[in-house]
């Protein structure tokens, strides 16, 4: 990708392809940035919650007088007080707002209270007595799928089965691998808690501040408990402290809400770290068996593979994770014959729902582990096999769906295979560059370099013939003098820098350089999630559409105005051009008064539902590709990892803004990294062991090593400017990767990630 720097004027310099300043940036670097926690309204309560100390558990009985006792108490909340349905769900409405007779998960909301200072809630919730009989966990996903244990919801304990059968069922082949991955369960980790600030309002309804992904799923939710129409519960977005799918389903916003109505006045909510950790879901850990067959020259003749992801204590979005895992679980190959199980299951574990990647994260540990044993039973180069089996333009999935854009599998590996290996180790010796940094654990006795290779791929926005849409109003007139747009969505802006994205669409397509972004609210219609690296394609396609609309009305009005024909009119820098006689008048001349508004309801094409017992059909919009190079120094005595290079190479059909693309690829990679080497939710008997920022650890700046980076443009003819959602490829193969290079390291199998010291070590 080549990043130019010649522009002809301000909204070319500020349009699509190129990478102008974030409107959020300098208040972010600066500290200035308002985020849902620090929201503030004048005579506001303060809000808590009490949380269930066991897995599983059967109340008995709940007992609130003594904390409503407490001095500046003024509620206490159980499931009685619920003025609706109790009960709330992301995809199934299975979850309670609060308990009532059964704790399903450790951190299971139970009561409520709001207080004048949120020590003081602290103290009234220790005073709240609630009686439990102690029930024995369900903590395995695979004793689930075999009717083990006692149900835990009506139907038995499988979310989802989903079965994916292409070719022959039965057929063998020359040279078979198998084997059994794990993939630990892994946090979100954004560092703004959940929080938000719930105000009621006059007409009986409530006004909601929150940190979301997704404001119009929210709303439904929340209607639905509150017992009130749509119209009475608005929420607007606040600051967002990152997202990656934790805060697609409901955490404090039914709780504030009611509390507000309750008592009548404005009440916050704030999550700690520790409860963070419980109050939203976290990526399904899984359980998978592989089997593939090949000939003797490595080219796949099938794969065979049982998949299952715990999903916790209820469903989530753990229906749709399953189906990701199920259509993209033999990765970014051609493989004539596929037999696939996919399982989503219930436990007395932790929720899992959405995390980056949903899905295909965790069958590219799979079936990139499962490449690397091909490549060495065949005698081949682990890049070789791949290549030898790369999917490309016109393949058609294990669903039957034929891959109808760009599909550079074999372009990826061949440039990432060209790039250049990091130096060895040599000169003056730098503790910083060895495993264990300045910790001074190793001179660089015992210290080995391994480098591993992996390619994986991803569906882009929503799928399986989900209604899949985004709303958007674009307004264009004179203001202060000069031409002025002002976009209004209800897209999430979570960190991702869609607010950037927007305006650069409506530069290029209406040549205006004042452009306003509104609060993002539910006073327009839905733009759908910020997740499934969906919102550049969906509000992206939305607004542009919506643009269009404006500038085909303008275009007519100028036409009229001028005494020229429309067809030779168009709108860029301010003016309003002839393709004749050039420059034929200033912009805001022309709209002299005038004002275009445009509201759009956006779709990509339609997308099918899975067939029940095969899984064929016409399931994802789009697909991405990334693959990654990592190159890894082990220090085989101690167990210690240092990431050395990773390096990655990703096609994106458009870069609407190249350093977004690049900040997304090295972003992904770092999560992917966390996955690889350090990042998991321990748990045993389903409680979790370590729910701090100490003891469950992140990449930091120290640990992500420089990152070469190819971006190819090779456009998808079905999306807006050709784009490939970006977020979520990068993700995918970079914690495959790394793991391939530390076997290559070690020697080792390592089945299991994240790999830890005593993998590596053996004690």
């Amino acid at each position: 990708m080549t990043i130019s720097t010649e522009t002809t004027s301000v909204t070319e310099a500020q349009g699509i392809g190129a990478s102008p300043v974030r409107p959020d940036g300098t208040m972010k670097v600066r500290g200035e940035f308002a985020y849902s926690s620090d929201l503030w309204h004048e005579d506001m309560l303060w809000g808590a919650t009490l949380r269930s100390p066991h897995p599983y558990a059967r109340i008995t009985g709940v007992d609130i007088a003594a904390a409503l006792a407490v001095p500046g108490v003024y509620a206490v909340l159980t499931h009685a007080d619920v003025p609706g349905v109790n009960r709330y769900g992301l995809e199934h409405p299975d979850q309670p707002v609060l308990a009532e007779d059964v704790v399903r998960y450790r951190g299971e909301p139970i009561a409520l209270v709001a207080a004048d200072h949120p020590e003081t809630a602290r103290r009234a919730l220790e005073r709240i007595e609630v009686g439990y009989e102690v029930l024995e966990p369900v903590t395995d996903s695979e004793a689930a799928v075999a009717g083990e244990g006692p149900a835990l919801h009506p139907g038995g304990n499988v979310v989802r089965h989903v079965p994916i059968r292409r070719g022959e069922q039965d057929v063998t082949a020359d040279v078979v691998v198998t084997g059994t991955y794990e993939v630990g369960m892994q946090d979100q980790a954004f560092l703004g808690p959940e929080s938000g600030l719930a105000v009621p309002a006059e007409d009986g309804g409530v006004d909601l501040y929150v940190a979301t992904q997704w404001l119009h799923v929210d709303q439904q939710q929340i209607v639905a408990a509150l017992g009130l129409p749509p119209e009475q519960v608005r929420l607007t977005l606040a600051g967002v402290g990152g997202a990656f799918g934790g805060r697609e389903d409901l955490s404090m916003q039914v709780h504030a809400s009611l509390l507000a109505l309750h008592t009548g006045k404005p009440v916050k909510m704030v999550y700690n770290r520790e409860e963070s950790f419980y109050g939203h879901v976290h990526r399904h850990p899984a359980r998978m068996y592989y089997e593939h067959g090949a000939d003797r020259d490595g080219r796949l003749v099938y794969v065979k593979a049982r998949i299952y992801l715990d999903g916790g204590a209820y469903a989530s979005s753990t229906s749709a994770v399953v189906g990701n895992a199920a259509t993209l679980g033999v990765g970014p190959y051609d493989v004539p014959n596929v037999t696939v199980d996919c399982w989503g299951t219930y436990s007395n574990n932790p929720p899992c729902g959405a995390m980056r990647g949903f899905g295909a994260v965790q069958a590219a540990f799979g079936y990139e582990s499962q490449m690397d044993r091909l490549a060495e039973a065949c005698g081949l180069d682990p890049v070789e096999v791949r290549l030898r089996n790369a999917m490309s333009e016109g393949t058609v999935m294990p669903t039957g769906q034929v891959v109808d854009s760009a599909a550079p599998v074999e372009e990826l590996l061949t440039r990432l295979r060209s790039m250049p290996l990091p130096e060895d180790r040599s000169g003056e010796l730098d503790l910083r560059r060895l495993p264990g940094g300045v910790s001074n654990t190793t001179h660089g006795e015992g210290v080995v370099r391994g480098v591993g290779y992996a390619v994986g791929i991803k569906n882009i926005c929503f799928s399986e013939g989900f209604d899949d849409y985004s709303t958007a109003r674009v307004r264009l007139e004179a203001v202060g003098g000069e031409p002025a747009a002002t976009v209004q969505t209800a897209a999430c802006e979570v960190g991702q820098g869609l607010v950037t994205i927007l305006q650069q669409i409506i530069r290029t397509e209406l040549g205006v350089e004042q452009v306003t972004i509104l609060p993002m609210d539910t006073s327009i219609g839905s733009a759908g999630s910020s997740s499934a690296s969906r919102q550049t394609y969906m509000t992206g396609g939305a607004v542009r559409a919506a643009a269009l609309k404006v500038r085909a009305a303008l275009v007519a009005h100028a036409a009229r105005t001028l005494g020229h024909e429309q067809a030779e009119l168009s709108v860029a820098g301010g003016k309003v051009v002839s393709r004749h006689d050039g420059v034929l008048a200033d912009l805001v001349d022309v709209l002299d008064g005038e004002a275009f508004d445009e509201t759009v309801e956006w779709r990509h094409r339609p997308t099918e539902a899975l067939d029940p017992e095969t899984g064929q059909g016409n399931a994802h919009v789009q697909y991405g590709f990334a693959a990654h190079r990592a190159a890894v120094d082990v220090d085989t005595e101690l167990g210690l990892v240092k990431v050395v290079a990773l390096d990655c190479v990703q096609d994106v059909g458009k870069a609407l803004n190249p350093q977004a693309v690049l900040g997304q690829i090295q972003g992904g990679s770092a999560q992917g990294l966390g996955l690889a080497v350090m990042e998991e939710i321990q748990t045993d008997g389903g409680v979790i062991r370590n729910p701090s920022f100490t003891d469950y650890l992140i990449p930091t700046v120290l640990d992500m090593p420089p990152m070469r980076i190819e971006v190819l443009e090779l456009a998808d003819p079905h999306a807006p400017y050709g784009l490939r959602g970006v977020g979520e490829p990068p993700t995918i193969s970079s914690t495959p990767a790394i793991v391939a290079a530390i076997r290559a390291a070690t020697g080792l199998a390592l089945d299991r990630v994240p790999v830890r010291p005593e993998h590596l070590t053996g004690t």
